[in-house]
């Protein structure tokens, strides 16, 4: 008999001062058997970052020709591409291929650090893909928060983020390993 995915409940409240995006998000997360905490949370995360009234999750670990999360605009055209992890590279390839912009959020320290290390010159081309890593004390924190029920509050202002719940906040640390080449100049 095959496993059911766990569901979680998300109250996310988000203050984006960068952007200047003030909203609540109720928001109900199917976490696949064979998904982490970590991994959920980083996806969660990535949706704070990235919110918007048209952000939806997708299939993600499910299915490979769609991201952890979405935007597609009102012809269905995908606006923006989310992944989270260390895909292959060449599913990001195509991904910049099938959306106007693509974010990869990465994780895991050295394994990241690695990973990064033998795909970056084969995704140095790609000018629509950003590449952001989560520090291992980011995700490890982030771990913590993971509850079937949260009430989260994402900050954001001047660069810097915080998710707290109820009882603690993380400040989340995170480095750009690539922009797209048109915010390079």
């Amino acid at each position: 008999m095959a496993l059911k995915s766990t569901i979680f409940k998300i109250d996310l409240q988000i203050a984006d001062m960068d952007r200047n995006y003030y909203q609540e998000h109720l928001l109900t997360i199917a976490q696949h058997p064979s998904e982490t905490d970590e991994r959920m949370m980083v996806r969660v995360l990535a949706f704070a970052l990235n919110a918007s009234e048209y952000l939806t999750f997708g299939n993600g670990i499910s299915a490979d020709d769609e991201p952890d999360l979405w935007h597609k605009d009102l012809t269905g055209a995908i606006d923006l591409w989310i992944d989270v992890g260390l895909p292959d590279e060449k599913l990001i390839r195509k991904a910049c291929g099938r959306s106007g912009q693509v974010i990869l959020y990465t994780y895991g320290g050295r394994v990241a650090d690695m990973w990064w290390d033998q795909s970056s010159s084969k995704l140095e081309k790609s000018n629509n893909l950003s590449v952001i890593n989560l520090s291992l004390e980011t995700t490890r924190e982030l771990t913590k928060l993971a509850q079937r029920n949260m009430k989260l509050h994402c900050t954001i202002q001047d660069g810097d983020i915080w998710l707290a719940d109820n009882a603690s906040t993380i400040e989340v640390q995170l480095s750009k390993l690539k922009i797209p080449n048109e915010f390079t100049n």
